[in-house]
């Protein structure tokens, strides 16, 4: 007997599907049980409740529907999609009304993976997905793809504009935008939003317009979390016999191409700049910028982190030297430093070495660790260097703090002198009791061990207000600055010094009183 190969199973599939979704569905299920009875009596009927949902699981017809906006909890990913897509541009061919293919990814996937695991992750995945499909219109379909990622049919529209389409992306971002709570835990989700209007692809097809809605997903990846871009022929589309990044990452890191990108940390209390920190961007030759998701990875399969590291630490040290011959005031500036360069005993000695080049005082150079290195039992290597770079007056940060259960003691040998609270209970502070509750709890935790904190992930002035009374040190997020060139970062300092002269003025003249005096590195 032959096999039926997978090819087949799909289009016996979508035949079943569309016998079974349909209305004739409401006068065929009654038809068939009355036949089974008077043909089989109580067998034939056992038999006939049996079936009917092995019928319509084969068929993947298990759906969530809302005014016949419909969810596909047994999808076949991306060629059921591509299939729907062919569907609905065929439908529309010749016809003024036009559907629209989205993407959708919630972001920081892969985070939420590693920090919560599997089975967390596809709790979340699973409510992202019933949200979605309930802020469908009637005739939207809507398509999970695995790994936080969805696909969207809009039913088709006469003359779609542009900006409808954002609506239509916009509407669905806020649909997840209330917390989930899990154990007791609230999650906050996002995600970043690619669509392409029907007959804006290159090339026509349920493929075609699917790459060109990817294209724009990842250009909104490079702009996000949280951003909407739409397709358009002028956005070039990856090319499929591109070069892997990972062949390419020592070409880039020699040639100059991964530069420093450096995000402003502030005092919460009195907005004094206290530093900045450096993040890894790709100019990339063909793609433009690429953001650190899109490479980080690529530099660790190809064994290149340390190399990185080395990199990043002289765009850090030098953007201290322009700032100082600028007579500009910035404290200090932070680096992530990876775990196979924290297990090189060498480290500190070269990052002692790159100070003196630069005559940089180790003070103003913060190195920060993923609370991940300081979970367990630790690795001595790693807890030897960390304590000589804080010999040599370094400042150690331990960064996503909250995500790793770093141990106690670990903190303690490690060496830590500041956390960063993760932007997971940042979001939402001002307004979110539990994500009060849980920040309260880590600055206490950091008060009591003579630590400062700093949060990460600010979107707001409410969020950072309520953060200052809460006792938070440091601040950081877009809400304050996103990460910008060095080249920009001048025009950004003297506008925001000039924004706190202009208000402490304002305040000082209004109680009679002098300002109160520019806040340390330290808050």
């Amino acid at each position: 007997m032959r096999a039926i190969s997978r090819s087949e199973l799909l289009r016996l599939r979508r035949k079943m599907r569309s016998t079974l979704n349909g209305p004739q569905i409401l006068a065929f299920l009654p038809a068939v049980t009355l036949a089974s009875f008077w043909i089989g009596g109580e067998s034939g009927l056992l038999v006939c409740a049996l079936g009917l949902p092995a019928a319509f699981a084969l068929a993947g017809s298990f759906e969530f529907s809302d005014d016949e906006a419909t969810f596909g909890y047994r999808s076949d990913g991306e060629d059921t999609f591509v299939h729907a897509v062919d569907i609905a541009l065929a439908a529309a061919e010749n016809s003024l009304r036009k559907p629209a293919c989205y993407l959708l990814q919630l972001d920081e996937y892969n985070t939420l993976s590693e920090r919560y695991g599997p089975d967390t992750t596809r709790t979340v995945e699973q409510r992202v997905a019933e949200r979605l499909a309930r802020s469908l219109r009637r005739g939207d379909r809507l398509f999970p793809l695995g790994n936080g990622r969805f696909g969207l049919i809009t039913a088709a529209e006469e003359r779609l504009s542009l900006e409808a389409a954002i609506q239509i992306g916009t509407r669905l971002q806020s649909a997840i935008a209330e917390p989930f709570s899990l154990d007791g835990l609230s999650l906050y989700a996002s995600c970043s939003v690619g669509f392409c209007l029907c007959g804006n692809a290159p090339r026509p097809g349920g493929g075609e317009t699917l790459r060109a809605a990817q294209a724009a997903l990842d250009l909104a990846h490079q702009h996000g979390p949280g951003a909407i871009r739409a397709y358009s022929p002028d956005l070039a589309l990856r090319a499929e016999e591109d070069e892997p990044l990972a062949d390419r990452m020592a070409e880039a890191i020699e040639e100059g191409q991964i530069i420093a990108h450096f995000q402003p940390q502030i005092s919460a209390s009195t907005g004094e700049i206290t530093g900045f920190e450096a993040l890894a961007r790709w100019q990339h030759p063909d793609r433009g910028l690429l953001p650190p998701g899109a490479f980080l990875p690529a530099v660790a399969a190809a064994g290149l982190s340390e190399r990185l590291c080395h990199r990043m630490l002289q765009e850090a040290l030098s953007a201290l030297v322009h700032w100082r011959e600028a007579g500009l005031s910035v404290p200090g500036v932070g680096i992530n430093l990876s775990t196979e360069e924290l297990r090189n005993p060498q480290i500190a000695d070269h990052i002692r070495w790159e100070l003196d080049r630069h005559g940089v005082p180790a003070a103003q150079l913060t190195l920060e660790v993923l609370e991940t290195v300081a979970v367990g039992h630790g690795d001595e290597m790693i807890a030897r260097n960390l304590a000589a770079l804080a010999a040599m007056g370094c400042q150690i940060d331990l960064d996503d703090f909250g995500t790793g259960f770093a141990a106690i003691a670990n903190i303690r040998r490690f060496s830590i002198q500041r956390v960063k609270i993760d932007r997971c209970f940042i979001t939402h502070v001002d307004t979110d009791a539990d994500q009060q509750t849980t920040v309260a709890a880590i600055l206490a935790f950091a008060e009591r061990l003579g630590m400062e904190t700093l949060a990460e992930g600010v979107e707001t002035l409410a969020e950072q207000a309520t953060l200052a009374r809460m006792g938070c040190g440091h601040v950081q997020g877009y809400g304050i600055a996103r990460p910008m060139p060095l080249a920009e970062t001048d025009t950004w300092i003297a506008r925001h010094s000039a924004r706190l002269a202009h208000l402490a003025g304002g305040l000082g003249a209004a109680s009679g009183k002098a300002p109160p005096p520019p806040a340390s590195r330290h808050g």
